[in-house]
């Protein structure tokens, strides 16, 4: 069946395996996606990211997301990020359209490696997150543990931000995937828990729907950061830490949230195709 190209890339240690299907496509069903996410037997990623032709005019490049468990994302920071950075190795363009399934995302190249990226409104409405039944996101009735009254914010995907006093004593393996899975959250949602350093400074970690604790998640440090200030919390822009590393996040007057960081290649290779069909 021959060998297919890929890059292996990541932002703040979130990392991701890119396809390229601008030039001819393969048959990539949930469980070859789960077969190149595995970090024993395939490659290992976060997120498998298929780039294709736009059908937007307006878009350089059409991106498609896939979590390690095989299930498709509408947005991610990170990965988006490190497509800016393919398109700009690419065409040199300072700014980069990207095309996807939560529509148009605008990035623009920095010094040092680093990309800007509007990622769009934050959707705070309950039928917008979306949320099961009518409920004031600000701080939703759900709860695990030492977990309770999220903020819930659609950043693109759906995300919930916990907020605690010592993130450090949670243990997010153990709550997030029953979050991940409540029924309040018809399409599942990212969970976040924050601790509040200071106005400016936010500490994050997240529970990934479909891909379990990452280093870093770009999406749900946008997420945090809207929620601390929706509480009162933080101000309009702060640092976001997470585990890889840290993200500046700002929420413009205009609704609009910019996520500002690193996109980094590690590698290229190529694999045996037989490996998406292999027993």
């Amino acid at each position: 069946m021959g060998r297919v190209p890929f890059f292996k890339m990541h932002g703040l240690g979130n990392d991701f395996v890119v396809l390229d299907f601008r030039r001819g496509a393969i048959t990539l069903d949930p469980t070859a996606v789960r077969r190149l996410a595995d970090r024993r037997t395939g490659i290992g990623c976060d997120q498998v990211i298929l780039l294709e032709p736009p059908r937007h005019p307006g878009a350089q490049i059409l991106m498609r997301i896939r979590n390690a468990d095989g299930s498709e994302a509408e947005a991610c920071g990170n990965a988006t990020r490190c497509v800016a950075d393919i398109v700009h190795r690419e065409t040199r363009a300072d700014r980069v359209r990207i095309e996807t399934a939560a529509g148009i995302l605008e990035a623009e190249a920095l010094s040092g490696g680093s990309f800007a990226v509007d990622m769009g409104p934050a959707r705070t409405g309950w039928r917008e997150i979306p949320l099961a039944r009518p409920m004031d996101t600000e701080r939703v009735d759900l709860a695990a543990g030492p977990l309770m009254g999220p903020v819930c914010t659609n950043i693109g995907n759906p995300h919930a931000t916990f907020f605690v006093n010592d993130l450090e004593t949670i243990d997010l393996g153990a709550y997030g995937p029953t979050l991940e899975h409540d029924p309040l959250f018809p399409e599942r949602a990212n969970i976040g828990v924050a601790e509040i350093c200071n106005p400016r400074t936010i500490r994050l970690r997240v529970w990934e729907r479909g891909a379990g604790i990452t280093p870093a998640c770009g999406s749900g440090a946008c997420a945090a950061l809207v929620a601390a200030n929706r509480r009162g919390l933080a101000e309009r822009r702060a640092a976001v830490e997470l585990d890889g590393g840290t993200l500046d996040i700002a929420w413009r007057g205009d609704g609009h949230v910019v996520m500002t960081g690193p996109a980094a290649l590690s590698f290229e290779g190529t694999f045996e195709a037989d490996l998406l069909s292999a027993g």
